[in-house]
């Protein structure tokens, strides 16, 4: 239908949620652009296209996500009050989803540049929009003149008390037991990423294909939306190889032992073989008069031995079932722990599966130490966080150091299949850092930080319910024939068709993530893939425990941990003006202090000494008296109904003046004397109210035993005693005269 502007707008219901897909509303300089809404969040999404003058060997595809903070009402929360250009973490990994199932959808050898931006202008705070700005951005690349074999749709899976939900809110996914997102199209899944609460592999391939139905309405609306308003397609032809060269090329390699060089097992080894049968290659046709001097053909060798190592390798999987390293396709690569390998780190492990190794260090602090984050939705803190790292040197090349893309997405999918696992805050208060530093890598480096980092936990003393494992699978398709590869390498990633990557514990799965580099995958070929990990998985978990059977005392080098309960009323005491008793407390014994509203006071200090120190600190503001106990008080306040004395600190008790002695006190004066000490014994608690008696302490000296005739009441006893009067006893008094006048009256009326 057409809409404002001269825009044309689809919908679809999906989730019993109607999405709206408009183009020519906004942004109509773009190769294409899709205004895409559902409820009140709204975003926008280009595409855009420029001719390179150098073509690159790779497809120069990018993809960016923003979150403007007014779709959502909100000012940044940063210093400058805009939003900063970096993207945030959460940003990033948005736009690694965003790109993950559309890359593969653009003609190979393409090589103008391509650039996708989502940006969210409107945040109703129930719809997300990560997974509506999949599927604008297959339909802006759609209706654009850019080649694209789409369209694909996002959508996010969720189930609550067994019943699986499409786009679930934020409440409903808060209830939900899996947070799945996923890109499809017509024919097959192409990416799946997400968490779990450990569940079956069953349950999560009936949910996937649930949830694959139940998108194909936005399949068909971006169909429709092309018919309004799709672009004529540039044309593009793919650069022909030629297939005289391409055997040529391939008949030198073999003679040179590009087979046997693809059996070297060890990585560096199998590189510098590799590589010297290039440089054969390149010797023998600079000696053939048909290529000697032609730079096209020289230029094509890397190409033409990238296609034959790749066909190589599937072949031999293939035909004889087994891979480089020669292991069958179900085996997982050896396996080597050594568990508290640095002194002084909380918790720390090394991994090593085949010749991909981490270092994981997990460290433990406060709760002042959680992350906060500035978000649409509000400020949230994060107290477990998991940071992956990939040096250079991990494999041996000498690039930049920066954190990468690649970095962010690898920690966040560890850091989902352990989060499943760990204590509550209330059982364990700790914030927890997992760091997964990759040494050495032969693919499988996320898995890694997974199994790692899981142990780094049990060996800082995180009680974790279950430990949890992970291993990435692989996938050669030859025709309607798939294999599956458990444990793959790094060349059987580049060189095959899937990365599926599953954590989780012996009782089900807590992350996933799935990348195809074909049209699709089949259903049963994907719960294949997830059986074999899961036997896989289960192989790994035995290993792990056999290093570490269980979660291990929590390090003497962590904080020490500690709660106490005060007085609500006395935490402004405690936290001072302007912040000076608190800080003074922190600053004196290194400890980090949390305080809540309730009185609740949790307390972290590096030494258990400096613990003692805070917590004595803290209670110093608040502080009980006992009942019949003797103290050592100190005269704050002369009145002339007795003394106003300091048992303890902060804590104040008055002293009648019929407590002060055994004998009648005239005056305050005569006994009690500002700022010099006096002992008491504390004869009533009442609330806040405390009542002490020197009196008391006096008779105790004597050997008398002293019980008070009316504590309650002391002033009218003494007054009593003294024969004085107020104004209760004259009241009394006075109703007393008129109770006997009237029983006068009625004596002489009855006379």
């Amino acid at each position: 239908m057409m809409g404002l502007l001269n825009s044309t707008r689809v919908s679809a219901t999906v989730g019993g949620k109607e999405i709206i897909l408009e183009t020519g509303r906004v942004a109509r300089q773009a190769n294409g652009a899709i205004w895409i809404q559902c409820g009140g969040t709204v975003a926008l999404v280009t595409v855009c296209e420029a001719q390179l003058d150098t073509p690159k060997d790779f497809f120069p595809l990018t993809v960016e996500y923003a979150e403007r903070m007014y779709a959502a009402g909100r000012i940044p929360g940063n210093f400058f009050r805009r939003e900063i250009g970096r993207p945030s973490d959460h940003e990033t990994l948005v736009a690694r989803l965003i790109d993950r199932p559309i890359r593969p959808l653009f003609p190979k050898g393409y090589g103008n540049e391509v650039q996708v931006l989502a940006t969210v202008i409107s945040a109703d705070g129930d719809n997300d929009p990560d997974v509506l700005c999949i599927t604008a951005a297959s339909a802006a690349t759609c209706i654009s003149n850019i080649p694209f074999a789409g369209p694909v749709a996002g959508a996010r899976l969720g189930r609550v008390d067994g019943q699986f939900i499409l786009n679930p809110t934020t409440e409903e996914l808060k209830r939900s037991d899996m947070d799945i997102v996923l890109a499809a199209s017509r024919d097959a899944v192409v990416m799946v990423e997400g968490e779990a609460k450990l569940v079956k592999e069953q349950d999560l391939i009936d949910g996937l294909n649930w949830a694959h139905k139940a998108i194909l309405p936005l399949i068909d609306a971006q169909e429709e939306l092309v018919k309004i308003a799709g672009k004529a397609k540039s044309e593009f032809t793919p650069k022909e190889d030629d297939p005289e060269l391409f055997a040529y090329v391939e008949e030198l390699a073999i003679k040179s032992g590009m087979e046997d060089a693809l059996r070297t097992t060890d990585k560096l080894q199998r590189k510098d073989a590799r590589k010297a049968v290039k440089d054969k290659v390149k010797a023998l046709m600079s000696t053939d008069e048909r290529y000697a001097e032609d730079p096209v053909a020289q230029a094509a060798i890397g190409e033409v031995l990238e296609h034959l190592e790749k066909k190589l390798v599937r072949q031999r999987v293939i035909n004889e079932g087994t891979r480089i390293d020669n292991r069958d396709t179900k085996t997982v690569r050896p396996i080597e722990i050594e568990t508290s390998v640095l002194p002084r780190a909380h918790g720390s492990v090394i991994f090593a599966r085949g010749e991909t190794k981490t270092i994981a260090v997990t460290t433990l602090g406060s709760s002042s130490d959680e992350q906060k984050v500035d978000t649409l939705n509000g400020d949230e803190s994060k107290r477990f966080m998991l940071h992956y790292n990939f040096p250079p040197f991990t494999v041996g090349e000498v690039k930049s150091v920066r954190v990468s893309r690649r970095e962010i997405g690898h920690g966040h999918l560890a850091e989902r299949a352990l989060k499943a696992v760990l204590p509550s805050s209330e059982s364990f208060p700790y914030t927890i850092r997992v760091v997964s530093d990759t040494v050495e890598s032969n693919g499988s480096s996320s898995m890694a930080a997974v199994c790692g980092g899981c142990l780094s936990l049990m060996d800082a003393g995180v009680p974790i319910s279950a430990p949890v494992a992970g291993v990435a699978m692989g996938l050669i398709k030859d025709g309607d024939t798939y294999t599956v590869l458990t444990d793959i390498l790094g060349d059987e990633d580049a060189l095959g068709d899937m990365d599926f990557k599953i954590a989780g514990t012996a009782e089900g799965i807590s992350a996933i993530q799935m990348d195809i580099k074909i049209n699709g995958l089949p259903t049963e070929v994907m719960a294949r893939a997830m059986e074999q990990a899961r036997v896989a998985r289960l192989h790994i978990l035995d290993v792990m425990a056999k290093a570490m059977p269980a979660v291990r005392e929590l390090s003497p080098y962590a904080p020490q941990h500690e709660e106490v309960f005060v007085n609500p009323e006395i935490i402004r005491m405690i936290i001072g003006p302007g912040g000076k008793n608190i800080k003074a407390i922190t600053t004196a014994t290194g400890a980090a202090i949390d305080i809540e509203d309730s009185g609740r006071i949790t307390i972290f200090a590096p030494t258990q000494q400096s613990m003692q120190a805070a917590k004595e600190m803290v209670l110093y503001y608040d502080q009980h008296a006992e009942l019949g106990k003797n103290y050592n008080a100190k005269v704050k306040r002369i009145m002339d109904i007795g003394a106003i004395v300091e048992i303890l600190p902060n804590l104040e008790a008055l002293v009648h003046i019929s407590q002060l002695d055994t004998s009648r006190v005239e005056k305050t004066e005569d006994v009690a004397h500002l700022g010099e000490d006096m002992m008491v014994k504390v004869i009533e608690i009442n609330g806040d109210r405390i009542r002490a008696s020197r009196k008391a302490v006096l008779l105790e000296e004597q050997g008398i035993e002293w019980t008070p005739e009316d504590t309650a009441r002391p002033a009218r006893r003494e007054r009593n005693e003294r024969g004085e009067r107020n104004e209760g006893d004259r009241r009394n008094e006075r109703r007393g005269e008129r109770r006997e006048r009237g029983e006068r009256r009625h004596d002489r009326k009855e006379d």
